[in-house]
């Protein structure tokens, strides 16, 4: 069996270990397609945070305190970044992690694509898949909000770090996402796939970005292997994150319901055939999709792998 997953942010990574181990126990490859729309360039260093999330925690070298960045980490550079003055200071990179930084920056200066870089760092981490970067060129997740009296465009990271959304949002921009390209391998694993599934990623910064991606959005939407959802929402909350400021700034109603409808079926220019949420979301319907309630709750690889199970099972490839 060939799964591909539609990944991003912390939720994304956690997913991606369940979605590991189930594989394992059943023989099947696993493809995780990331979103590249957090990517920034700070001190001069590529930062791709979704890509190094998955990397790291599939590698078995992530904070679960923090739910980011590496393990025992350190900030001495942090520390002298901010006696020099340097801006942003709102944005701290860990000693360990920037040295992942700058292997990529590096790499990518030497005219390698991300994917390739990707590809690199892993052999280091092994997360025991396929990880693919959405794409190679440059897309980026801008917000337009109200700042000082002043309404602009500003980076996702600063409105995320920095402002944790709490400022008058008014819509998401995906920069590049016209121009953009699939990165190599991304459109055929999802031709050749017996199931794609959409993790509980926050939809509208962490799978849409992906999507934005139209020959991406074509293949999922027009290919031949069913689309299953996993709500990231459970009751009127999020899993993780911030997903409800960033439905509410689309005036998506904040519920499974509301995503499932925000992602639309199949059948109806959308995406899903089928939708996973919550017990306590039992009663959640999206016209022409298959809707089925199981415990969504991460709390555990096993509980997670569940989960996975319920999604193959729900898409008839079990």
């Amino acid at each position: 069996m060939r799964i591909v997953v539609l990944s991003g942010g912390i939720g994304g990574a956690k997913f991606l270990v369940g979605v590991r181990a189930h594989a394992r126990a059943i023989g099947a490859d696993v493809t995780a397609v990331v979103n590249v729309g957090d990517d920034v360039r700070l001190h001069g260093l590529q930062i791709c945070p979704d890509l190094d999330s998955v990397m790291y925690t599939l590698g078995g070298a992530h904070d679960p305190e923090r739910g980011w960045g590496r393990l025992g980490e350190s900030w001495v550079v942090k520390q002298e970044l901010a006696a020099y003055g340097v801006e942003p200071s709102w944005f701290g990179l860990g000693d360990k992690d920037i040295a992942t930084h700058l292997v990529r920056t590096q790499m990518l200066a030497a005219g390698f694509p991300l994917s390739q870089v990707t590809a690199a760092l892993c052999e280091r981490w092994k997360p025991g898949l396929a990880m693919l970067p959405a794409t190679d060129d440059r897309l980026e997740t801008h917000v337009v909000v109200d700042v000082d009296g002043e309404r602009k465009a500003i980076h996702f990271q600063e409105w995320w770090v920095r402002y944790r959304g709490e400022v008058p949002t008014h819509r998401f921009v995906f920069v590049g996402a016209d121009a953009a390209k699939p990165a190599p391998g991304v459109v055929d694993a999802i031709a050749a796939a017996d199931v794609v599934l959409i993790a509980p990623s926050n939809p509208v910064v962490s799978i849409a970005p992906i999507l934005a991606v139209d020959p991406i959005r074509d293949a999922v939407a027009g290919g031949p292997a069913p689309v299953v959802g996993v709500s990231p929402i459970i009751g009127d909350s999020p899993i993780r994150g911030m997903a409800d400021k960033c439905l509410a700034t689309l005036g998506v109603e904040v519920s499974a319901a509301g995503v499932g409808a925000l992602y639309g079926a199949r059948t109806d220019n959308g995406l899903l055939d089928g939708w996973l949420v919550d017990t306590a979301d039992a009663g959640a319907a999206v016209p022409g999709v298959s809707v089925r309630a199981v415990p969504l709750w991460m709390s555990s690889e096993e509980a997670t792998a569940q989960m996975v199970a319920d999604a193959l099972s729900l898409a008839g490839v079990a």
